[in-house]
């Protein structure tokens, strides 16, 4: 069979990496298509997945209206060449592309706030899949699975840490350090939204170098670090997740690395203007079993995150907390996979469920009280 999977982001380079892996170790034709956007290309090369690239964008608001036109001519003259069985991407061009080649597409998608992304992706997709946490109904179409975006990647069972980070990052075997991870803001879903002040940056870093050693990832590159007590996270990005499975404590204004630090069992902060009774599923689920902490004040963040930093138990905690939750958590590659081979007829994968007939899940709530 024939596959076309887009990877706009960093963050899709990890959901369909061992995906695309498989059907073309069993001799299906895989056509990844990406966007040149932050390490998208770099993730790709790093995993040697061959791939094609239909443009750029960078992290600035609106930077990617201007690029729109030239990005639907290749993905289309691309697609319709190629003469793809199934798609498989996260919005729309996957969408669109399935709708002008006719082919069913499968969109993946775990953010409630993207509205316009829906509405004009949803009508051409076969197929939608969400986490179990999602709370938005997306019509008959809508399918669910146990687990998050990221359980295609940090799924026990498919995960592998490495056992050299701490060398790479120059740590003594026992140092505890944090890494504080920056939102560039950059995206059409973030316009009106923000994190962290550039005050509250430097006051983060700050106080928190009292505690550990602290590595900072900035998206949009702002920030300078040189009188501030901090290193860069500058290594590879595809040992990203290698160095947040080792560190003590995550705090970030970023989304997808909170979910990435919880099912590493590592604490995560969250704190932007996303946060609030209206928040994203995945997160409130998260915080519900203890896992992440979603908060809006900025002096609530610093206590938290000393307080946990107090804790000398801290990270054996959180594993056990973690071993606990993915217990039943499905490995979406696998489950991804089967639906390519089925031509994303959800019918012939057991761990797909429709939304309407969604469950809860039964690993029991943990209160963070006291933790």
């Amino acid at each position: 069979m024939r596959y076309v999977f887009f990877t706009n982001t960093p963050a899709h380079v990890h959901l369909y990496k061992h995906v695309v892996r498989r059907l073309r170790a069993e001799g299906h034709a895989v056509s990844v298509m990406a966007r040149d956007y932050g390490c998208t290309t770099a993730l790709l090369d790093w995993h040697d997945i061959d791939h094609t690239v239909y443009g750029a964008c960078d992290t600035t608001r609106w930077s990617l209206l201007g690029q729109l036109p030239q990005h639907y001519i290749r993905i289309l003259t691309h697609t319709r060449a190629f003469d793809p069985d199934v798609i498989f991407g996260m919005g729309a061009y996957a969408a669109h592309a399935g709708a002008f080649t006719r082919t069913p597409t499968v969109l993946i998608l775990d953010s409630e706030p993207t509205g316009l992304d829906h509405a004009v992706s949803m009508p051409f997709a076969r197929t939608i899949v969400t986490p179990q946490a999602f709370r938005k109904d997306l019509g008959t179409n809508h399918y669910v699975f146990v687990g998050f975006k990221e359980s295609a990647y940090l799924h026990p069972g498919v995960y592998e840490p490495s056992t050299n980070i701490r060398k790479r990052l120059g740590l003594g075997a026992t140092e505890r350090f944090v890494l504080i991870r920056f939102n560039a803001f950059g995206s059409h879903h973030d316009v009106g939204q923000g994190g962290f002040s550039e005050e509250q940056r430097r006051t983060l870093i700050e106080r928190l170098a009292d505690h550990a050693t602290v590595f900072v990832s900035d998206e949009g590159g702002t920030l300078s670090l040189d009188s501030l007590p901090a290193r860069p996270f500058d290594d590879h990005p595809g040992v990203l997740h290698d160095a947040l499975a080792e560190a003590s404590l995550l705090v970030a204004d970023t989304q997808t690395m909170v979910t990435e630090a919880a099912l590493l069992g590592t604490p995560a902060i969250r704190s932007n203007s996303f946060v609030g009774p209206d928040d994203m599923g995945n997160f409130l689920e998260l915080e519900s079993n203890g896992l992440v902490y979603n908060l809006r004040s900025f002096d609530t963040v610093l206590k938290t995150a000393e307080r946990l930093l107090d804790r000398p138990d801290l990270e054996t905690e959180w594993r056990r907390k973690r071993d606990r939750y993915v217990a039943d958590m499905v490995d979406l590659s696998s489950a991804i996979t089967s639906l390519a081979r089925a031509s994303g007829d959800t019918a012939a994968v057991d761990e797909l469920h429709p939304y309407s007939h969604a469950h809860e899940r039964r690993t029991p709530k943990l209160s963070q009280q006291g933790d």
